[in-house]
């Protein structure tokens, strides 16, 4: 080779090495997504098992992102299942340009006003536990849910109680929340339309932990089962007083029951206990396993229904954001671009089905769940599946 070839040829890698060069390439652009649950208060044990599934789908899907040139992170935000906290927290998130999506809101009380304040700015919203109506029929654009809604989940409960347990008189309690009254209201009118009596339906403070004139009042009522719409950090002490004081009637709720905290805090009570939930078991999906054994590596702890809603919230959410850079040319995505891309996808293979959002945002179809506790022990009791309207 003479010296002119050889310097052609010098140059030549030279160049090459240069192009393909890391600290040449162009930097990742970076893209956030934000969880937006309880991560301390009575609720926190559900909030941070769906910020923890939402961490394990992130990092399972940075590499793709990388490949498109995004640079993934989560941000946590804890709201205290307080829609005041939650508001505020929903403003920081809009204020950080990088936020192209919010994922596992838990409660209907929070999403509410959440959805609303950021609906301006088209920051989507995928929900893992919201299942108030009022959730998805206000016309936004911008709130979806993987969770069913309270007008599936109260009939399915209530045929559980007429058909399984043989109920034919209710007592019919509400913690007051948006989430708790709109399970509550459904339950009662599928009971009523079934020819179940109530014999009484009333509200208490979410607070509450003193139940005795409640108790008394069930014990002079005597009725056939008891259904609480509340979450599981005010049922697990309810439980434990009624069975304390010799009520052992079927207690019944829904999702807000769906936590191991429930059965800690029942106790000694934590028996003939049913509960209707959108969160699957993972003794009902065989093909979570693989991804459940990844989260108690990493967090220490089980995958409960709602991680398992809140890691199918996330990887839709960060493949509704895929879908929009592609559709963009390769390039980032407005979250108006995601917000549309997100309602008009279809997901396929993920944990709890394929999921595919109607015009109001939510799922077209769902299976719904009624889990037993009998002497603290949890198993699927039936499940049911339905096609949302």
């Amino acid at each position: 080779m003479n010296r002119l070839a050889r310097s052609l040829a010098f140059l030549t890698f030279t160049l090459s090495s240069a192009t393909l060069s890391p600290a040449l390439a162009a930097p990742l652009v970076p893209v956030k997504v934000a969880t937006l649950t309880p991560l301390s208060g009575s609720n926190s044990s559900m909030g941070t098992g769906i910020k923890n599934a939402a961490q394990l789908a992130v990092n399972e899907m940075k590499g793709q992102f990388a490949q498109a040139g995004f640079a993934l992170s989560l941000v946590a935000y804890d709201d205290q299942a307080d829609a005041v906290t939650g508001t505020a927290a929903a403003r920081r998130i809009v204020a950080d340009k990088a936020v192209l999506g919010i994922v596992g809101v838990l409660n209907s009380g929070v999403v509410i006003p959440v959805s609303a304040s950021v609906a301006p700015s088209h920051l989507p919203i995928v929900a893992a536990g919201t299942t108030n109506p009022k959730v998805t029929e206000r016309g936004l654009a911008n709130i979806n849910r993987v969770i069913s809604r309270d007008d599936a989940e109260g009939p399915a409960g209530a045929d559980f109680i007429v058909d399984q347990l043989k109920a034919k008189k209710a007592y019919v309690l509400s913690d007051k929340t948006p989430y708790g009254q709109g399970l509550a209201d459904e339950t009662e009118k599928a009971l009523r339309r079934r020819g179940v009596t109530i014999v009484q339906n009333e509200g208490i403070s979410a607070e509450e932990r003193d139940f005795s004139a409640i108790i008394s009042k069930i014990q002079r009522l005597k009725p056939d089962v008891v259904y609480f719409g509340a979450m599981y950090g005010q049922a697990g002490p309810f439980v434990q007083q009624l069975r304390s004081k010799g009520v052992n009637v079927p207690f019944v709720g829904g999702a807000g029951f769906d936590s191991d905290d429930m059965i800690k805090l029942a106790g000694a009570g934590a028996n003939n206990i049913y509960f209707t939930t959108g969160a699957p078991p993972l003794d009902a999906l065989p093909a979570a396993r693989k991804t459940a054994a990844s989260f108690k590596a990493a967090y220490n702890r089980d995958m409960d229904g709602f991680a398992v809603l809140g890691y199918d919230a996330t990887k839709v959410m960060l493949q509704a954001i895929l879908n929009a850079a592609k559709k963009n040319g390769g390039k980032l995505p407005s979250r108006t671009q995601v917000e549309t891309a997100l309602r008009k996808s279809s997901y396929p293979g993920m944990l709890t089905g394929d999921i595919t959002f109607d015009s109001k945002g939510d799922r077209s179809t769902i299976k719904l769940y009624v889990i037993s506790v009998t002497n603290g022990v949890r198993k699927t009791a039936a499940t049911q599946s339905v096609r949302l309207k």
